[in-house]
């Protein structure tokens, strides 16, 4: 089985991001970069289908020469081949000129199963694994949290939470799923996997070898202005007897049209 994993490094969560001021962007320089936490989930999902149906693990990236700790880092958990496609050439791009890119490296490599994290922490799009089905020509069910994919056939059964309840999907394979939180319990690397994460070398193409038409690379999406969210009100305290405060707080909400 042919299993590619598409994955992205983001802004560390647990850091506060600035907004450029001349530019609508966040401050890249001097903060840390870590894999999309949504893709740690597509990964571990694609090592335990490695271990059910044997086969080869893909991981593949586009980005700067920095991601490529991300890619070590999927080589390290057990992934068999890491690619980085070199952004170098490719300005101002969205989900779909990296959805075509990411498509036609896939195409490629060939596939029967390709895993992607629902949506990415910094954007937050949740487009990119359904733009790369569509590419393709394969089925795609986003969001899942579980996946049986029973011995000797080619069709995959999906659940997935919808409000008010679950909803299990099934496909044929080949296919693109994206990974919710809740769909397996990533596991750490190995002392092993570091070792050989860190002598691995990791393959590099550029855009411009893929064939492509230029057009290709010209986003349908610019970003206009960034900007931090407005402070909240801070909150207001009512003292006094209970019917008093009662009172005060039925007057509060009135006025600010709340009831």
């Amino acid at each position: 089985m042919k299993i590619v994993v598409c994955v992205k490094e983001v802004p560390d969560t647990a850091i506060a991001l600035k907004v450029k001021s001349d530019s609508p962007e966040i401050e890249t320089e001097n903060i840390p970069w870590v894999i999309n936490p949504y893709d740690e989930y597509a990964i571990e999902e694609a090592l335990r289908l490695r271990e059910k149906f044997d086969g080869d693990i893909t991981v593949i990236t586009f980005g700067a020469e920095r991601a490529e700790s991300v890619l070590k880092s999927c080589i390290a958990l057990g992934s068999d081949r890491s690619i980085r496609i070199n952004d170098k050439s490719v300005k101002d791009r969205d989900s779909l000129v990296t959805s075509k890119i990411l498509a036609r490296v896939i195409q490629n490599i060939g596939y029967d199963i390709i895993l992607c994290g629902k949506e990415s922490v910094d954007y937050g799009y949740a487009q990119t694994g359904q733009m790369i089905a569509e590419l393709l020509q394969i089925p795609c069910i986003s969001a899942i949290k579980k996946l049986e994919i029973p011995a000797l056939t080619i069709e995959a059964t999906c659940h997935r939470e919808i409000e008010g309840g679950l909803e299990v999907v099934k496909c044929s394979l080949p296919s693109v799923f994206t990974a919710q939180k809740g769909l397996n319990v990533p596991r750490y690397a190995s002392l092993s996997g570091i070792m050989k994460a860190k002598k691995t070398k990791i393959e590099t193409l550029e855009p411009d070898a893929l064939d492509l038409n230029t057009f290709d690379f010209k986003p349908k999406i610019k970003i206009t202005n960034l900007s931090y969210p407005p402070k909240r009100q801070e909150g207001k305290i009512i003292h006094g007897t209970l019917p008093d405060t009662a009172k005060e707080l039925l007057r509060s909400l009135k006025e600010a049209r709340y009831i």
